[in-house]
């Protein structure tokens, strides 16, 4: 039974449409993470789903009930909000208990929900005291503690770690992808952040301009990426590309001039559609996919300057050459390399991707067999 299922849902905003028919299904106990650009509809997705904005066409649905039609409190969902929401007159276990008192549950039962849901969040300790005296990342929990005692068919999180610093962020992180192991709850989570989408996603949604880009595993969206737009959205430093142009495509192989010019041309496998020498295309590598090893199926490339050096410790971001033929290069900590030395650089075939025109992928063909 899927978690939620949204068909042909659209939604303007006085002249503007944002949705026009969007579709997404989020599978039960699966986690689903929403990313894209600012405007591109992620929050907008989460409130049309919770009952706080209405759509003007489509189908909503939780499990197998439609929920479209219902008032917020009736859909079976909750939601945690980038703002903690906490009342700040009561403690811990006040606010957890807040949404099972307005239902009118119990107190036995509240006070039994209350105390699981702060155990499992590491909060017993903190039960009587209140927002103000409480970090953070405390603050995030009791929102989230609020949230698991209602025991929705579906989570929804609109940027929930947005107001922490970086080190919280991480460690929230991995409390996110602890909880939801133990809880398998179906749960879709709206962030800006890639490391947070590729850290905790089964399944992440690329949104842009109202509409899915590309969707699949966080490593399917990295290795393989259906768009020009996919493959610059994930990855530190983004990934490199270089205007090209193919000189000959045939089942020999691709040949394709970098640069704008004929002064370093690459050799790759087959095209999957056959595309005419003469054709612009961009040609993008992963920063840490440039090495220094040669042979073994790897492409050679021309020797650039690096112009500057970037040391963190662990790798180095080396910025070889200049723009349109610049490349960034991620290499380790210890590579010994410094700005002014000349590098010459390979990389394997697999890992050059090709984009049309129009920033569609250029998929490769298999060899024939000989």
């Amino acid at each position: 039974m899927p978690g939620a299922t949204l068909s042909g849902v659209g939604k303007r905003f006085g002249p503007s449409v944002l949705f026009d028919s969007f579709d997404l299904t989020i599978g039960d106990g699966e986690f689903v993470v929403l990313v894209g650009p600012s405007g591109c509809g992620k929050s907008t997705l989460l409130r049309l789903i919770a009952g706080l904005e209405a759509p003007d066409s489509g189908e909503i649905a939780i499990g197998e009930r439609r929920v479209d039609g219902l008032p917020a409190g009736e859909r079976g969902v909750a939601m945690v909000f980038q703002t903690y929401a906490l009342y700040p007159q009561m403690t811990v276990a006040q606010n957890i208990a807040f949404p099972l008192k307005m239902a009118g549950r119990p107190k036995s039962a509240i006070d039994d929900s209350v105390a699981r849901a702060c155990e499992l969040l590491g909060l017993g300790g903190l039960m009587h005291r209140k927002p103000a005296e409480l970090s953070g990342g405390q603050r995030q929990r009791v929102a989230i503690g609020r949230a698991i005692v209602r025991e929705p068919a579906l989570f929804l999180f609109d940027e929930p770690l947005s107001n922490l610093d970086a080190g919280l962020r991480t460690q929230m992180r991995r409390e996110f992808a602890e909880l939801h192991a133990r809880l398998s709850a179906s749960t879709l989570y709206v962030t800006h952040d890639q490391a947070e989408a590729m850290a905790l996603a089964d399944r992440i949604v690329l949104m842009r301009d109202g509409r899915i880009e590309q969707q699949g595993t966080p490593e399917a969206l990295y290795h393989r990426p259906a768009t020009l737009f996919a493959a610059g959205f994930f990855g530190q430093p983004p990934i490199n590309t270089l205007p090209g142009r193919i000189v000959r495509a045939d089942t020999r192989g691709t040949a394709i001039a970098l640069g704008g010019g004929e002064a370093e041309t690459i050799v790759l496998g087959p095209l999957a559609e056959p595309v005419s020498p003469g054709t612009d295309v961009t040609v993008a590598v992963r920063p840490e996919a440039l090495t220094l090893e040669a042979g073994g199926g790897r492409i050679p490339l021309a020797p650039r300057r690096a112009a500057f050096v970037e040391w963190f410790g662990g790798e180095r971001h080396v910025r070889l050459g200049e723009d349109p033929g610049g490349l960034v290069w991620r290499t380790a900590g210890d590579t010994p390399v410094a700005a002014g030395d000349t590098v010459a650089l390979n990389v394997p075939a697999e890992a050059v991707h090709l984009f049309a025109s129009d920033g569609g992928a250029l998929g490769r063909a298999p060899l024939p067999n000989l």
